[in-house]
């Protein structure tokens, strides 16, 4: 009792040689940093902050991308992918404070210790902040068509037909003010709501289109593919496989929602963090797996890219399921927002000398939130963005990248397990990065051909 093992008396030199190495300038500015500035979370918020980091958007459009998956290959690709991204969300809890008396709080700042300090800013600052970004546009545009539809099934015929362009503008205005928020712990309400709001609208999505399916039991269902032409096949496959990698994108957000935990030598982090993972992802298998093969089941190719679209009744219930999605998104964006403010805050502040302040944050939170918004409503393309940016941005991020770290950093031995399984996920996700991309490329040109733009 009272003594100190060889490795706590590390811990705590080695911190000490870190805090001698900051000034007070440089902590007044980690202290103001919304990654930085708060380490009193528990492990639940562990939990829902990573619920509503993954069970977003991706979900609803998990029966369309089972249409153009077909059973076999779709029941595959989803459990893989289950697998595969719970193996690497595991190796960034424990890499995150992996060298005693250092924590890794942000994404970029772990691929920097994996690759230099140059290289490592160059390989994961413009995935992550192509992630990040892609997600709130595209939730910009869940939120305007969630409003919309419940604007459409309230109203009937009784209203005025207002274009997506409004909507969306209208769930925009919202974050113009939640997005002045400090950090993490501060939309940690935000993101409960949002948490629950996922698992209710994922279960009203399926038991809806299971009492769709009993009332109506004798509808003749198609299984076979959309398209009628092989190459459109081809293509709406590979879009198809973008969409699964954006259901599964809570990875670019874990090192930063892990850094919200306090540690010690004695109670390291990824204890708690751990735990978190672990009940989130249950609830990510709850939500996924029954949305995803009973919407399929039920509605076969039919089934449009969000499944609540395809859900008109009962109306009470489909309104509730909208509204729940609208929160869920609200508290999403915030979510995957924040880094991007981070990162723009530390430039901002350490590099071009800016001084903290309300203001600083007022303008370029604000800009970004226009920037999104603006994005949304010139792309509304919901499916076609999910495809595109779930390959592109989401398979490195997700699926590859927290292996080629691993593989960096700890070097297992050659044809160890270790070692072939980081390399059968960085083969899987590279081609889900090459091949996802075209389908969803194909899909927004052919959407642009027919869509007023501003209309």
């Amino acid at each position: 009792m009272g003594t100190e093992t060889p490795t706590t008396q590390k811990f705590h030199s080695s911190e000490l040689e870190i805090d001698n190495k900051r000034t007070a300038e440089q902590k007044a500015i980690d202290d103001w940093l919304p990654i930085t500035s708060s380490r009193n979370a528990k492990w639940w918020y562990s939990a829902f902050h990573n619920v509503t980091a993954m069970v977003g958007a991706g979900v609803l459009s998990l029966p369309s991308a089972m249409a153009n998956l077909g059973w076999g290959p779709g029941v595959v690709i989803l459990v893989l992918s289950w697998i595969i991204t719970l193996y690497t969300l595991w190796q960034m809890v424990e890499m995150h404070e992996m060298v005693p008396g250092k924590r890794f709080d942000r994404y970029h700042e772990l691929g920097q210790h994996a690759f230099g300090e140059k290289l490592g800013l160059w390989i994961v600052v413009p995935q992550q902040l192509i992630c990040e970004i892609s997600v709130d546009i595209v939730y910009m545009v869940t939120g305007g068509k969630s409003l919309q539809k419940i604007h459409d099934l309230v109203c009937k015929n009784n209203c005025n037909n207002m274009k997506t362009t409004y909507f969306i503008i209208i769930f925009g205005s919202v974050h113009f003010v939640l997005s002045h928020l400090p950090n993490f712990n501060a939309i940690s309400g935000i993101s409960l709501a949002a948490a629950i709001m996922s698992l209710s609208y994922s279960t009203i999505a399926w038991v809806a289109s299971v009492e769709k399916h009993v009332g109506n039991p004798h509808k003749e269902v198609e299984y076979g593919y959309k398209a009628s032409t092989s190459a459109g096949t081809f293509f709406n496959f590979l879009n198809a496989l973008g969409d699964v990698a954006f259901a599964y994108a809570g990875h670019n957000v874990v090192l930063e929602i892990q850094a919200t935990i306090p540690s010690t030598p004695e109670k390291p982090s990824k204890r708690p963090m751990w735990w978190g993972v672990l009940v989130a992802y249950s609830v990510v298998a709850l939500c996924y797996f029954p949305v995803a093969l009973i919407g399929y089941w039920v509605f076969g190719n039919s089934v449009d890219d969000n499944i609540l679209i395809s859900l008109n009744k009962p109306t009470w219930l489909i309104v509730t399921a909208n509204m729940f999605v609208v929160i869920h998104v609200i508290g999403s964006y915030q979510l995957y927002a924040m880094p991007v403010f981070d990162m723009i805050e530390t430039v901002m502040v350490k590099q071009l000398r800016f001084k903290p302040s309300w203001w600083l944050r007022f303008v370029e939170r604000n800009v970004y939130v226009a920037f999104t918004l603006f994005v949304a409503i010139t792309f509304p393309f919901f499916g076609s963005l999910l495809g595109f940016f779930g390959g592109f941005a989401f398979a490195p991020t997700t699926y590859f990248l927290p292996c080629i770290m691993w593989l960096a950093i700890y070097k297992p031995r050659k044809f160890s397990l270790s070692w072939i399984t980081n390399w059968i996920c960085i083969i899987l996700g590279f081609l889900l990065m090459i091949l996802a991309p075209i389908g969803g490329l194909r899909s927004i040109i052919l959407n642009a051909k027919t869509y007023g733009f501003y209309q």
